[in-house]
């Protein structure tokens, strides 16, 4: 199928499907239809403490080995400082702390939650007009995502959940993390869903620690021979960062129904049915 003949598949799609906003007797509302950018912080791990406010102390965070070294926790409050920073720059932008239920000793709490009581408690790090307008939901540019489990599921899900706020798919798209998964986030998986390039940036604060890189090695490598995550190692990780059973496909496909496609696609080619921003660069 062309690009040409996608563009047009999708846009009957989209016609025929509800998508558009203001179709003559929808149902369905969109608390925040104005909007048209994201900016989606992928987080790293589950705020454990009782007081939000000391959000830097190591005993406030569900840890892994290779996270225990010093700096750590200061670099999650960075990345959540980022995302509240482009957000308030860009008043037409959602921001979407993106992150699961994914550490069964950590209990029952979202990684996406907790990096947005953090902000919260800090009152938006001088952007207060961010957390009012998301409580008045005049704007509401603040929400959770909490199913994503990996990388790509961060964005993958972050875009269904954009849909699921907006009404529609994103214009642009910056992603907040670590330095070192630019490569894996703006060629990997970017290409993987098909976002336009001039239309998506990656924004990352630097690594701590060897074993970090060292393990990013090893996941891109299997990303570039399974692009959609489909592989028995993927799946694992995936299954092991889903302690509470929590992720089911078939709501997020009737959720999002233009991306049903793709949220079941596997294989190492990249998907080529039409999606919904087809054609938007």
């Amino acid at each position: 199928m062309s690009s040409g003949q996608r563009r047009a598949l999708a846009a009957a799609r989209r016609a025929g499907s509800g998508t558009a906003l203001h179709r003559k007797g929808q149902e369905r509302s969109f608390p925040v239809s104005h909007l048209r950018n994201l900016v989606l912080v992928a987080c790293h791990s589950v705020y454990t403490g009782l007081d939000f406010h000391e959000s830097e102390e190591k005993s406030s965070w569900f840890l892994l080995d290779y996270q225990k070294v010093p700096g750590q926790t200061h670099s999650f409050v960075e990345h959540i400082q980022l995302g509240v920073k482009e957000a308030a720059a860009d008043k037409d932008a959602l921001l979407l702390f993106s992150g699961g239920k994914t550490r069964r000793d950590a209990g029952p709490r979202a990684e996406g939650e907790g990096y947005w009581l953090v902000a919260e408690a800090a009152k938006w790090y001088g952007n207060e007009e961010v957390r009012d307008r998301a409580a008045s939901c005049l704007v509401c540019v603040a929400f959770m995502q909490d199913r994503a489990r990996d990388s790509l599921e961060n964005l993958l899900f972050g875009l269904c959940r954009f849909y699921e706020l907006v009404g529609r798919y994103p214009e642009f798209v910056v992603v907040v993390g670590y330095d070192f998964k630019k490569h894996r986030f703006s060629t990997l998986h970017r290409t993987a869903l098909r976002l336009p390039e001039e239309g998506f940036r990656y924004e990352g604060t630097p690594a701590l620690n060897s074993g970090a890189l060292k393990g990013e090695e090893a996941t891109v490598a299997a990303f570039e021979a399974d692009p959609y995550g489909c592989s028995q190692e993927l799946v694992a990780k995936r299954q092991q960062r889903d302690p509470f059973g929590r992720l089911c496909h078939l709501p997020a496909c009737r959720r999002c129904p233009d991306m049903a496609e793709l949220l079941q696609h596997c294989g190492p080619q990249t998907y080529d049915g039409p999606l919904p921003w087809d054609g938007t660069a």
